[in-house]
């Protein structure tokens, strides 16, 4: 059976930590108040056989003044006599009703404590109920508002096409046409008469919109519309809109063609199509859907943090009346626990029922099931991890689903995915193991990685295998990334705005990871085996998997995680036109991704070059590298993740206003500007360049160093109670973070080059599987250090290079979530804020 403490802190909401009862200071309390009655009990028994061996012997004297075999029976009776012989004063005191008074000062300080946590409690619930209600009723009037306007817009949109069939249905007419031909003049009053009735329309619609937002509570700024004597058009003040946000291209079209909307009004536009727009309700009442999922999340987030804090209470209140046997002061407290307004209180049940009925009329369609598959999408059932043996230990629920056939839809819901990571993460693993190995005897004994060998075939090889490689390592680095977030109970999904039943597991990662993996290495075997057959075009099968790898990434259909590949596939697409989109958290973790991803793209580039141009026919690998407009294309690709990232950073600061982001573009620049530098020298390497790489790449470097472990770690906070750190941690042990940051700096070196003469010997040496960050921040030196290595060497040294900067950056993702998630619990920030459609100009 499972403690209670464990279970209550494994439950209890992570961004509300602080304001939960702190049930573990109160056992600490308890713990106190058993000590003391403990030691006053041996206290009180030592006394008591003091006085007993007395009583013993002077019985003994009485009889005779020798020693008996009854003597030791004499003394235990006289321990224990005076606990059943009281006096007068112990029995008034009996009388009174009260067990023992509360005179003990552990017990007072238990009691005071418990009473400081029960106010912040009751503070902190009585804060967030009334901030949920105000929020509820202001999503709940944006609901009325919205179905007031797609109601008039409905009606206006039947009257128009009423009219339309009216207006058809005319020329034909003979009572209305006479001959059937209209003359110039009919077709001119016709149209003056169209143009006054599109008129009279739009000021209608704008008219019953203003009234159907003054019904629903929202008010004018300005002076109410009036109708100008001239124009007979009805003059709307620009106070009130439909405001949705310019989170992409597109709205933000829309926006710029509102204000210039907005603009023409003054010379006689019409104010019907500046205030509402068919697209801009739509976009409303998505906001409003989101507004009412986040509003229900935060309801049931309130309804556990009131069960858990009771539960506490009642659970610590038995241990301390167990304890102290103060009954009647645990009895006077329980009750004033239950007289609490997060005990009593049910507005926010009462207004979960409304936010849940109404959701299942205006965006369900009165389906119950999918009502709730948005309010509260069910979360992935977590199993026990196996990864390399299946059978060991199985997951309780899905042990007893053989005996019981109902639950045998359950079981396969519950163990699909078990049985799919669990299962082939072990086997594609131990494949990729096997043909690595096979693949290595293989290249061994056709010599085709000599000194001599085929050229081109290293050229492919290296690159297609460098792509694939970089992103399996990334795929499982980001799965230690999730199981570690996990194990800390770090919400990563709600950091991210991710849906919690679809996004992936740490299991998830290492399936994909070994996947990729066990893919490419069966590719390169098969390849390797149709060279030493003779078999032309041999080339084309790495080609053959790129492109399918590609077709399996837009693939529409439900496989292969589809709902993680569409958000992968939407985040670039935000990343390549960073400076038109909103920016999330998501869009710059990725990017941040995508600037230790340069040798992947560069990799990337290199093989849609071969491929597309049909250099696999021939093995004229050299049409690629040596063609200059590809390495104007290389500089370019190595530009954009850092341009991407710098844009990004502007955004930020244009919507948020916020300095800091104009510092993180300036990193990001200064790595362009260091980059430049370096591709200067490389073309005139003369000695002024030399200076100028030395001072612009330690001067980027140090920038960098410092935004990691500063701005984006929260560490060297200025007199924390932690040296060097911050005041909060999640990890328990301080030392783990001392380390990491020595780790970050100077644990994995780089081992001497050593050239002989008609060989050549170098490379990289990996002292541990943990990433440095000063080594590879100061891998440009390698730029300016004249090292005469061999092509293979190279390929070796720029592979490790790349892998070393992939395990940098997820060492140092875990670190930049948990600042995040901390910033979260300090503003008890628990569930999104979405904004709502409806608003006033002046006043919003």
């Amino acid at each position: 059976m499972v403690k209670f403490s464990r279970e209550y802190e494994a439950s209890i909401i992570p961004e509300w930590k602080g304001a939960f009862v702190d049930y573990k200071c109160l056992k600490k309390l308890i713990k106190k108040i058993k000590l003391g009655r403990r030691d006053a009990d041996d206290s009180n028994g030592d006394c008591s056989l003091e006085e007993a061996a007395l009583a013993a012997g002077v019985e003994s004297v009485g009889y005779g003044g020798g020693f008996s075999v009854l003597d030791p029976v004499h003394a235990l009776a006289s321990r224990f006599a005076p606990r059943v012989h009281v006096s007068s004063e112990d029995e008034e005191s009996g009388d009174s009703g009260e067990l023992v008074p509360p005179t003990d000062k552990h017990e007072r300080e238990f009691l005071e404590k418990a009473d400081e946590e029960l106010e912040k409690v009751n503070s902190f619930y009585a804060t967030k109920e009334a901030e949920l209600l105000g929020r509820g009723e202001a999503i709940i009037d944006q609901l009325r508002i919205l179905a007031d306007v797609k109601r008039i817009l409905a009606d206006h949109a039947a009257t128009r096409r009423a009219r339309r069939t009216l207006s058809a249905v005319a020329p034909s007419s003979p009572a209305l046409s006479g001959s059937g031909l209209a003359t110039p003049q009919s077709m001119s009053d016709g149209s003056v008469e169209l143009q006054q009735a599109q008129m009279t329309e739009g000021a209608a619609v704008a008219d019953e919109v203003m009234a159907a937002l003054e019904r629903n509570g929202v008010s004018f700024v300005g002076l109410p519309g009036k109708k100008d004597s001239k124009a007979g058009r009805l003059q709307l003040p620009a106070t009130v809109r439909i405001d949705i946000p310019a989170s992409n291209p597109g709205r933000a079209a829309l926006k710029v063609w509102e204000e210039l909307v907005n603009v023409l009004r003054k010379d006689g536009a019409d104010p019907a199509a500046a205030f509402v727009h068919r697209k801009k309700v739509q976009h409303a009442e998505k906001n409003i859907r989101d507004a009412f999922m986040a509003l229900y999340r935060g309801l049931e987030l309130l309804k556990k943090f009131s069960s858990l804090n009771v539960k506490a209470f009642t659970k610590i209140l038995k241990k301390f009346v167990k304890v102290s046997g103060q009954q009647q002061a645990t009895d006077l407290f329980s009750q004033k626990v239950k007289g609490s307004s997060f005990s009593t209180s049910d507005k926010v049940l009462q207004l979960s029922d409304e936010v849940e009925s109404l959701f299942l009329k205006h965006f369900a369609g009165n389906d119950k099931m999918v009502a709730m598959k948005y309010l509260n999408p069910k979360q992935p059932k977590s199993t026990h991890m196996i990864t390399f043996l299946v059978g060991r230990r199985v997951h309780s629920e899905v042990r007893f689903t053989y005996v019981v056939p109902s639950t045998v839809e359950k079981f396969g819901i519950l163990t699909s995915r078990f049985f799919v990571s669990c299962l082939f993460s072990g086997l594609f693993t131990g494949t990729f193991v096997s043909l690595f190995i096979i693949y290595t005897i293989m290249a061994h004994a056709s010599g085709i990685f000599a000194s001599v060998g085929d050229t081109a075939y290293h050229e492919v090889v290296y690159h297609v295998f460098s792509i694939f490689a970089l992103i399996s390592l990334h795929c499982f680095l980001y799965g230690c990334n999730l199981f570690m977030w996990k194990s800390t109970r770090i919400n990563q999904n709600f950091i991210f705005d991710f849906v919690p039943n679809t996004a992936l597991t740490h299991r998830d990662a290492f399936l994909m990871s070994a996947f990729i993996m066990c893919t490419v290495v069966t590719v390169l075997v098969i390849n390797l085996f149709l060279i030493n057959a003779g078999v032309p075009y041999t080339n084309a099968v790495p080609g053959a998997l790129i492109v399918l790898s590609a077709g399996l990434l837009f693939c529409p259909f439900n496989v292969f995680y589809r709902s993680t590949r569409y958000c992968f596939m939407r985040i670039m697409r935000k990343i390549v036109f960073s400076p038109f989109y909103k920016v999330v958290m998501a869009d710059f973790f990725m990017a941040d991704q995508l600037t230790s991803q340069i040798p992947l793209l560069r990799h990337t580039e290199f093989v849609a070059c071969y491929f597309m141009a049909g250099s696999f026919r021939a093995y004229p690998y050299e049409t690629c590298t040596k063609n200059q407009q590809y390495k104007h294309l290389a500089y370019v690709i190595s530009f954009l993740p850092y341009y991407w990232r710098a844009m990004q950073c502007l955004r930020r600061y244009l919507e948020e206003h916020d300095v800091n982001q104009l510092a993180n573009a300036g990193k990001y620049v200064s790595a362009m500007v260091a980059a430049a530098v370096r591709l200067q020298y490389k073309a005139t390497p003369t000695p002024f360049w030399v200076w100028m790489v030395l001072i612009t790449s330690t001067g980027t470097t140090v920038y960098q160093l410092y935004w990691d472990f500063v701005k984006d770690w929260g560490f060297f906070t200025p007199k924390s109670k932690n040296l060097w750190l911050r005041d909060d941690l999640i990890l328990k042990n301080k030392f783990t973070y001392y380390v990491s940051m020595v780790m970050y700096f100077v644990q994995l070196t780089f081992c001497m080059t050593l050239v002989q003469k008609g060989a050549a010997f170098g490379g990289l040496i990996l002292s541990q599987m943990q990433m440095l960050n000063l080594v590879l921040r100061l891998s440009w030196t390698k730029s300016v250090m004249k090292i005469s290595i061999t092509k293979n060497e190279t390929r070796l040294l720029d592979f490790s290079r790349a892998s070393l900067e992939i395990i940098r950056r997820g060492h140092w993702n875990f670190y930049r979530l948990e600042n995040e998630h901390l910033n979260n619990v300090g503003k008890f920030r628990a569930v999104k804020t979405v904004p709502l459609p409806f608003c006033e100009l002046e006043t919003d």
